[in-house]
């Protein structure tokens, strides 16, 4: 029986050329390949500036600490989302405070804002999970009223749109103040491992820039296009987050071919959507007027209603050789959150971890596959 894995990443001989060029340049940290690759990025999702790292919690790290979130701050954020998240707000000596999500776009419910912002709130960190964008339009008018920073966690949504201002716009042109891509394989596109910073502010991208470097005061480049002998300085204590040269030719390559995989993506998941409408056992996600969604990942939630848990869908589907994975975890019921309990409770953030359910979704995925997979589910969750 042939196995539908729930991810496979798009590589092929452009990416291993891009790499042997790299590698044969001599130049194989960060260098002249990641400074293009940072342009062409910035300019695929209309920001102004782009910084890339080494991961996509690096970048959100970074944000955090170059917007000045440190101990004694709070920052609003979701616990139904993987744990670097929450982790690195932890990083900065911060205290991350979770909020519930909506039921059909796993994304932060903007109505919960009111309930947990305090004196100590500096920022709010708005996840676009799974590539869905989140109601950023409510999340900014929020922060704007109770002046407070946003850092979007855009992991999953290069490629995704949201309407603001009346028209839609990529995700990563940053209306909050920062927003943070991965490029992980389980991403939209991929380095291996990766992450990218977009913002607008020179100053603050220069200072992300350094701290990636350990805040060395001279880049790699600067040093070899100086004409003379210069020594850089350390300013401030940083870190090691850089991204090499290698990964930065291969992601020139992925973001070629990201039309054509986001493309890909929304045609398979319409037809899951097609496949699976009216299901009586099972709630779809949804796209929101003011979205368009990169679907990263295809989910679905087991209702209320039906008599299987998760863990017997997810075996089934195994027996039957398809590959799935639970729902979104939540931060809050891991053992490393246990003495930081949530304010309020967040039953809709832990109904999508018990109950919801990824499907596989990738550009190669065939639409006969995709009707296997719907039909497997139909066959198993029975109507």
């Amino acid at each position: 029986m042939e196995k539908i894995p729930v991810a496979r990443p798009v590589l092929g001989e452009e990416e291993a050329a891009a790499a042997r060029r790299a590698i044969l340049s001599g130049w194989v940290v960060q260098g002249p390949e990641v400074a293009a690759f940072e342009e062409e990025f910035a300019r695929t999702v209309h920001a102004p500036l782009a910084v890339a790292v080494s991961s996509g919690t690096a970048a959100l790290h970074l944000a955090l600490v170059a917007l000045g979130v440190g101990p004694g701050d709070e920052v609003i954020t979701v616990s139904h989302s993987f744990i670097a998240t929450a982790n690195v707000v932890c990083y900065v000596g911060a205290e991350p405070v979770f909020v519930d999500v909506e039921l059909e776009t796993g994304n932060l419910d903007p109505g919960r804002l009111e309930g947990v912002v305090t004196p100590r709130t500096r920022a709010i960190l708005a996840v676009h999970q799974l590539g869905m964008p989140c109601d950023l339009a409510r999340i900014l008018a929020f922060a704007g009223a109770h002046g407070l920073a946003v850092l979007e966690d855009a992991a999953c949504a290069l490629g995704s749109e949201i309407r603001l201002d009346g028209r839609f716009e990529p995700v990563g042109r940053p209306h909050g103040v920062l927003a943070a891509f991965s490029f992980h394989p389980r991403k939209i596109i991929t380095t291996g491992d990766g992450g990218m910073i977009t913002g607008s502010d020179p100053e603050l991208m220069a200072r992300l820039a350094q701290l990636r470097t350990h805040s060395m005061s001279l880049s790699t480049i600067e040093r070899d296009r100086a004409g003379q002998v210069v020594f850089e300085e350390y300013r401030e204590v940083g870190y090691n987050y850089r991204l090499s040269d290698i990964q930065g030719a291969v992601g020139r390559e992925q973001l070629k071919r990201l039309p054509e995989m986001v493309a890909a993506r929304r045609r398979l998941a319409a037809r899951y959507l097609t496949a699976l409408e009216g299901h009586p056992l099972l709630i779809l996600p949804r796209e929101p007027a003011y979205a368009r969604s990169n679907w990263q990942s295809f989910w679905v939630v087991l209702s209320a209603a039906c008599p299987l848990s998760q863990r017997q869908v997810m075996e089934a589907l195994a027996a039957r050789g398809i590959q799935s994975r639970r729902g979104v975890m939540c931060s809050h019921r891991e053992p490393a959150y246990r003495d930081r309990p949530p304010r309020e409770p967040l039953p809709v953030s832990e109904y999508l971890q018990d109950r919801g359910i990824i499907l596989p979704l990738y550009p190669a995925m065939t639409e006969p596959q995709v009707d296997r997979v719907a039909a497997a589910l139909r066959e198993i969750v029975k109507d």
